[in-house]
């Protein structure tokens, strides 16, 4: 298994996390399979979503895998009139990552960051390790660090 940009990163900044390894289904990458196939709580599982706003900025929010991102909040928490999620084309050059393993932790670039605050319920939560078939256990206040997050309700 080789280390990820995001792995790397976590591991030179001293911060503790596990890695859970499952496996692909090709046909659904959704955060829900995921949890199924690594037999974890959908609960803890935050999938990664990159969106552009309306003035073109680029900005990254992480939520829980059972619930759809609300454009409405994440718009508001960012500080925009309008927002989208980018074309699935665009994923790999904005983050350095490919679609069903794209990280919060280790993009290309260093957007800002939204994660949900229901990641504060748990003592652990799991986000892609920047790779298919990875995940990365982590402290949410570990990864609000990490990230320079902001912890917003955005479902």
């Amino acid at each position: 298994m080789g280390k990820t940009n995001a792995v790397r990163l976590l591991e030179s900044r001293g911060i503790d996390f596990e890695l859970t390894e499952y496996e692909v289904d090709e046909n659904n990458l959704s955060a829900v399979s995921i949890a199924k196939k690594a037999g974890l709580n959908i609960d803890n599982v935050f999938k990664t979503l990159v969106l552009r706003s309306d003035s073109g900025e680029i900005f990254v929010c992480a939520i829980p895998g059972a619930y759809e991102l609300n454009l409405k909040k994440a718009a508001k928490e960012a500080g925009y009139k309008k927002v989208a999620l980018i074309h699935v084309k665009e994923i790999l050059q904005l983050t350095g990552y490919i679609r069903g393993g794209c990280s919060p932790v280790g993009m290309k670039k260093n957007y800002p960051v939204y994660i949900d605050e229901t990641c504060m319920m748990h003592d652990s939560i799991f986000v892609s390790a920047g790779k298919r078939g990875l995940q990365i256990k982590i402290a949410p206040e570990d990864l609000v660090e990490v990230v320079s997050a902001e912890v917003v309700d955005l479902v």
